[in-house]
């Protein structure tokens, strides 16, 4: 698995936002630290972070608009 995440890949899971991307990654990289289980096969040496946009590049995490 690369280090290196292409921005075009995961734009479109955050209706093109990067500030949602931004909370999205920020959100699933804490969880991933604190200890839930990574929905990717990665190297132990990649950061939570890392991990958490290899998520959202494959699909496996997305932003979804909450109901009012």
């Amino acid at each position: 698995m690369p280090y290196y995440v292409a921005l075009e890949d995961m734009l479109d899971k955050s209706e093109h936002s990067i500030y949602k991307l931004v909370i999205l990654a920020s959100k699933r990289a804490l969880e991933i630290a604190e200890g839930q289980p990574k929905l990717v096969q990665a190297n132990v040496s990649l950061k939570p972070s890392t991990i958490a946009l290899h998520e959202i590049a494959e699909g496996k995490v997305y932003y979804k608009k909450a109901k009012p």
